[in-house]
């Protein structure tokens, strides 16, 4: 990235200096016009002016010599040559230049006041002098009048219009380059160009082009290849012939190499090299430095993450680093390790919990396949003895059919429990809460289970009130969950009593019903007691045991409690101890409420449901099962 940086700082350096480059010689393509009229009309003033004098007009020749070697001394170094000249015969009076002639004697004056006349060099190949310092020489004639006002001397100054200058590195003035309009070339750095057409060179298109451009008024830059194998690059600008009687025009052009219009660019490189150089080298020392100082907190994580399976629980990751992105690190590395933990403990638990999960189940299918055995032999039974007629009268007869018929019934609660549960399990249970009066569903369910808890001979206490307790709930799956917690109290209760009692209270300004149901039976050791409302769980386990059911019985009633806006909950001091559930709904104002009577199906379904649940599911007359056995030998 340094060095492509570097490489588009080069080249943006490049084109600004070429830029500015141009810019500037096209400036001085505007003002070498602006001097080379500057400089003629000011030859035009200094012999008109000289011509005047009277010193030339009625002097002596010494007068006159000493006036022009004067003039000389005066006037730029660009002029080569004062002369005065006999208007007859040629002869020079006096002279700057010796006896060089500077104006044909022979030629008639064409000027009433002034006479110019370009003299170009020999062209290359033709007779004439030539040398290294040819340039365009402008020679300037005025006539001198006598005292008398005659005609009789001619006053003639020749210049050197151009001189060439050495064109220094960094210098934008650039070399003068004067081309006519006809594309002869008047002025050139090279001397032996002059007086050459530029049709000659190989750029001689663009020079075209150049003139062409000039001539309709615009002044602008270009590159030149005027010297083979030599870049330049030229300004120009055009500027009426100064010199010439008919309208004629010059281009003038600013010219320098490309190497001095990028003078500087090779300054800028080598400082740029310096600065890469030193940028690496600081930044290797820089690596060489901070090497082992960023290294030395990596390795430690990196030991500390290796090593993460056999560290003791006091060892901790390593902090305190110099650099807080490391102490960031380490600390984002602790946290991860926790939640990885926390995540493994959670998923320990959940392994157990799904081991005990499948063991529950085996156990579950295991009771189940012996609660559905049974019944169905003895439903089997019973009605092969009625089918082969091996019963010894109408009677018996009949109750083995009764003894069939309450079987299935047992067989078919069993199986809605399975249902149910099922649909628990699946989220799709669900219930249909009416306005209801809890006493009168706890009256009629406690009459059906009054006669199950008289043959055990044991004591019923009921505590009830005479006011009705109106509550919302479905009155059908309400009566299900009453019939099964007061079911297992007389199940689980072998003597003692069964108490059952209604009690309303606030709680948080909300009134609500407490129904508790309180047995001195065989009781549930505390640590036992939150496995019971989990499907499938039974305390006491085994295919064979004391007493039968499918454990589900309170799963079932918590979930539909649950759902009627209520809750349930189990309390024993132990084995042996008994045992007291409370079911807790809310109470709804009885004014703004239904009476809590249901509709003729729902007493169907009412008395369906407690048929189901007042079946006793073991209570078979003993003589009748030794029969029934036999039949299965």
């Amino acid at each position: 990235m340094l060095l492509l940086g570097e490489i588009v700082a080069l080249n943006k350096a490049r084109s600004s200096l070429l830029n500015t480059a141009r810019q500037n010689l096209t400036e001085s393509a505007v003002l070498k016009g602006e001097k080379i009229v500057n400089a003629i009309a000011a030859l035009k003033t200094s012999v008109l002016v000289t011509s005047q004098t009277s010193i030339l007009r009625s002097g002596s020749e010494a007068e006159v010599q000493d006036f022009i070697n004067q003039v000389v001394k005066e006037l730029p170094t660009y002029i080569e040559c004062v002369q005065l000249s006999n208007l007859q015969n040629g002869d020079i009076i006096a002279s700057s230049c010796g006896n060089k002639v500077i104006r044909e004697p022979k030629l008639p004056f064409l000027a009433d006041n002034l006479e110019i006349k370009a003299i170009l060099p020999p062209k290359a190949g033709t007779t004439g002098q030539r040398d290294t310092e040819n340039q365009l020489q402008i020679v300037l004639s005025a006539p001198v009048y006598s005292q008398s006002g005659q005609f009789k001397y001619v006053f003639s100054m020749q210049s050197s219009l151009f001189k060439h200058t050495k064109n220094h590195p960094g210098s934008l003035a650039g070399s003068t380059l004067v081309i006519a309009d006809d594309g002869t070339i008047l002025a050139h750095p090279i001397p032996e160009r002059i007086n050459s057409n530029i049709q000659e060179y190989p750029d001689a298109k663009r020079l075209q082009s150049i003139i062409k451009n000039a001539i309709t008024g615009q002044s602008n830059s270009v590159n030149l290849s005027f010297q083979e194998g030599k870049e330049l690059v030229a300004g120009y600008s055009v500027i009426s012939n100064p010199i010439a009687q008919q309208p004629q025009q010059w281009i003038i052009l600013a010219v320098t190499s490309v190497d001095n219009a990028l003078f500087g660019l090779e300054e800028i490189k080598l400082i740029l090299i310096v600065l890469t150089v030193g940028l690496i080298g600081a930044t290797l020392l820089a690596s060489l430095y901070l090497a082992p100082y960023l290294a030395a907190p990596v390795e430690e994580l990196r030991d500390y993450v290796l090593n993460i399976h056999s560290h003791h629980a006091a060892q901790t990751v390593p902090q305190n680093f110099k650099i807080r992105e490391f102490n960031q690190l380490a600390q984002a590395i602790d946290q991860m390790f926790e939640r990885l933990k926390a995540w493994a403990e959670e998923l320990e638990i959940a392994w157990k919990e799904a081991k005990t999960a499948n063991q529950i189940k085996s156990q579950f299918l295991a009771t189940t396949s012996h609660e559905l055995r049974n019944p169905l032999n003895i439903i089997i039974n019973c009605v092969r003895l009625v089918r082969e007629d091996m019963c010894d009268n109408r009677e018996e007869e009949l109750e083995f059919l009764k003894r069939a018929d309450e079987t299935a019934i047992h067989l078919l609660g069993i199986i809605n429990d399975l249902l149910d549960i099922s649909k628990i399990e699946a989220g799709k249970l669900s219930v249909v809460s009416i306005p209801m009066d809890l006493r009168q569903t706890l009256l009629e369910v406690i009459n059906i289970q009054s006669v199950t808890v008289q043959q055990k001979g044991l004591q019923l206490k009921i505590t009830l009130g005479d006011e009705p307790i109106p509550v919302k709930a479905d009155a059908a799956k309400l009566r299900q969950v009453l019939i099964n917690i007061i079911g297992n109290a007389t199940k689980f209760t072998d003597e003692g009593s069964i108490a059952i009692a209604a009690t309303i209270n606030n709680y948080n300004h909300n009134s609500q019903v407490i129904v508790s149901v309180t047995d001195t039976g065989l009781g549930i050791e505390p640590a036992q007691q939150h496995k019971l409302f989990r499907p499938f769980v039974r305390i006491d386990g085994g295919s064979t045991r004391k007493f039968d059911g499918t454990g589900l019985g309170l799963a079932i009633s918590r979930n539909l409690i649950e759902l009627m806006g209520g809750s349930i909950s189990l309390e024993s001091a132990g084995l042996n101890q008994g045992t007291t559930v409370k079911i807790i709904l809310p109470i709804i104002d009885s004014e703004n409420g239904e009476n809590g009577k249901v509709t003729s199906e729902e007493e169907k379904i009412t008395e369906l449901n407690s048929h189901e649940a007042t079946s006793t599911e073991d209570n078979y007359q003993l003589p009748l099962v030794e029969k029934i056995l036999k039949v299965e030998h």
